[in-house]
């Protein structure tokens, strides 16, 4: 049986992408309002939106436990699988990296976590290239690990948010950068070097804050081919409006678009309104 492949819910794939690679998804627990249920299963992304609506909000979430990651590693390596690559929601952001190499350090080498350093797309596109490479026969643990690891690299992620306020309250950014934000009634564009969430600009309108993405997005394609990922909270509308951008400005450089909306986890630290474009640079040949 080849590799298998495990991710957790942030990196929301369309279903039938984790259908036909393969994936084995671990969610992650939200808790909103006092209410906890997991990502995906317990938790849609509506319920985030209505609970977040509210004026008075608790919302948080958790990474699962080691345990779980345990049993799901152990299943799939009594049903056959010669080892497992875990690829997950970046450690600059939750602890879920921590817990899959706990539960990986007891199973003999045969399990290897990555760090994707991203969320959404972001560890989507390294999933799906880890699942293409061991799908195909005769890549070994470590060549799947290094097909993750190549696509990571090949991989950047833009977001317009509404407010700064839900990262702030999350602890994802500081203060200061929230309360510039607020003062002055901006549009903020993050992206993630390294894996943390980082303020790049400011805009006056959502309208603007898309067309940004859309620049920033085929700046750092660099003239390659791609593929993307586009995800929203609540924004449907600027979520197309986003894909037809960029779908015309990529033109036969674009070849796969996915389009989905982020979970309750992303919703809790991100807040409705959220938009976000997902560039992958396809590797040459």
């Amino acid at each position: 049986m080849p590799v298998a492949v495990v991710i957790d819910s942030t990196a929301y794939l369309p279903p039938e992408l984790v259908q036909a690679h393969r994936l084995t998804v671990v969610p992650l627990t939200v808790v909103l309002n006092g209410a906890e249920g997991l990502e995906g299963v317990e938790t849609q992304p509506a319920d985030a939106t209505v609970a977040l609506s509210a004026r008075r909000v608790t919302a948080t979430t958790s990474r699962p436990a080691p345990e779980q990651f345990a049993r799901t590693y152990r299943r799939l390596l009594d049903a056959g699988a010669d080892g497992i690559v875990s690829v997950h929601i970046s450690a600059a952001l939750s602890g879920t990296v921590e817990a899959a190499r706990l539960a990986a350090a007891g199973l003999d080498g045969r399990v290897e976590v990555v760090d994707s350093r991203s969320a959404g797309m972001g560890l989507g596109f390294p999933a799906i290239a880890a699942a293409t490479a061991a799908a195909e026969g005769g890549a070994d643990l470590a060549a799947v690990r290094d097909a993750a690891l190549a696509a990571i690299a090949r991989t950047t992620v833009w977001f317009y948010v509404d407010t700064l306020e839900f990262l702030r309250r999350g602890g994802r950014i500081n203060a200061a950068e929230a309360l510039v934000g607020t003062a002055l009634s901006v549009k903020p564009i993050m992206h993630m070097p390294d894996g943390a969430i980082v303020l790049r600009e400011k805009v006056r309108t959502a309208s603007r804050g898309v067309a940004r993405l859309v620049d920033l997005a085929v700046e750092s394609a660099d003239g390659d081919d791609v593929d993307l990922g586009v995800h929203h909270l609540a924004a449907p509308q600027r979520a197309e409006a986003l894909r037809a951008a960029l779908t015309e400005r990529f033109g036969d450089r674009l070849h796969d678009t996915y389009v989905s909306e982020a979970g309750a986890v992303v919703a809790a630290h991100a807040g409705p309104g959220l938009a976000c474009v997902v560039v992958h640079r396809r590797p040459e040949g």
